[in-house]
């Protein structure tokens, strides 16, 4: 969901002056390259771009009662993407990570300096809570060896104003969705989501598909989509209140990494995004399978995962056959843009 904020960002960009001041204080940046140094993938040369994107759970403050969160302190990244942009910027490939993902996570130094230890069998989204965006960015090029070129992160009470801001996002399920620990309820059919629905739909997990953490997935890719079309179609060029609305509340939402950290660079990036289409936009799970030792961690499929790295570093479409048996979720198609 975050680099579908960036892209709003660019909706004023063109502003001047004050609001231009005013929108470029609100945004937060980290120095990914300073924390992590010259000790990772070489930058692709052939015209592509990687973006690494996180929706954080931290669960305090504004987050504290948020889909079903509790004020434990923590910080995790409770969703990940690598968004790989290809040449000429009118195609995408967006490869879901699954947070419970069991891997290897490397030794690294936060943006404070700090180091911390390597950890085998470690959770995906633990490289966050343990050290902040650098970690997660130096775990993610350990297990694709591609180089992030770019970080993008969102939170939850951002991404609940967003879409509030935004009007809703219109979506249609095909199956009902009752799950008490996200505050979703939705009978099957067309429904215009508010910013709490939202956030409730791209966290629900108990009550669709299998139950688990890569059914969810599936919602919020399909959720992505329907987000895309919306900004697309509802006509913010045409409002200036709304324009401003949105850039106001997607410049505090957005930590990005230090070469996107003003108006002028976010909103140029962005701007290179508006020619993909949902349609163009092809959203895959990263290669998985059930823990045999517990049905609530997935294990990395390296020989099929290493198939998707490589067309990516190659600027290629991603294989089917890279994503075939793999677990799924099961929930592929319960909510689809209207």
């Amino acid at each position: 969901m975050a680099w579908t904020a960036a892209g709003i960002v660019v909706l004023g960009g063109a502003g001047a002056g004050y609001m231009y001041f005013k929108l470029n204080g609100n945004l937060k940046s980290v120095d990914i390259d300073q924390a992590l140094g010259t000790d990772r993938p070489k930058k692709a040369d052939n015209g592509s771009e990687n973006i690494l994107v996180l929706g954080s759970d931290t669960r305090a403050g504004g987050n504290k009662k948020l889909g079903g969160g509790t004020d434990d302190g923590s910080a995790r990244s409770d969703t990940a993407m690598i968004v790989h942009i290809y040449k000429g910027h009118k195609k995408a490939s967006v490869v879901s990570i699954p947070r419970d993902t069991l891997i290897d996570r490397p030794a690294c130094t936060d943006t404070q300096g700090n180091e911390h230890p390597a950890a085998q069998n470690a959770m995906f989204n633990s490289a966050y809570s343990t050290g902040g965006a650098a970690c997660a960015v130096k775990t993610v090029e350990s297990i694709t060896d591609l180089r992030m070129d770019h970080y993008l992160e969102v939170d939850f009470a951002g991404f609940q104003k967003l879409i509030d801001d935004l009007g809703g996002v219109e979506i249609t399920t095909t199956k009902s969705i009752d799950d008490p620990d996200s505050h979703l309820n939705l009978k099957a059919g067309t429904h215009t989501l508010d910013g709490e629905q939202a956030l409730g739909l791209v966290r629900t997990r108990h009550g669709v598909g299998d139950g688990s953490d890569l059914g969810r997935i599936q919602l919020q890719q399909a959720f992505i989509k329907a987000l895309v079309n919306q900004i697309k179609d509802v006509g913010v060029f045409s409002n200036p209140k709304k324009l401003l609305d949105l850039a106001e509340t997607a410049t505090k939402t957005v930590t990005t990494d230090s070469d996107l950290g003003s108006v002028n660079k976010l909103a140029s990036f962005a701007s290179g995004l508006k020619g993909i289409s949902p349609s163009n936009m092809h959203m895959v799970t990263m290669p998985v399978a059930y823990d045999p030792a517990d049905p609530n961690r997935v294990l990395l499929q390296k020989k099929k995962a290493d198939q998707i790295w490589k067309a990516l570093e190659d600027d290629k479409p991603i294989p089917k056959s890279a994503t075939e048996g793999s677990a799924t979720g099961e929930a592929k198609g319960v909510v689809s843009s209207s």
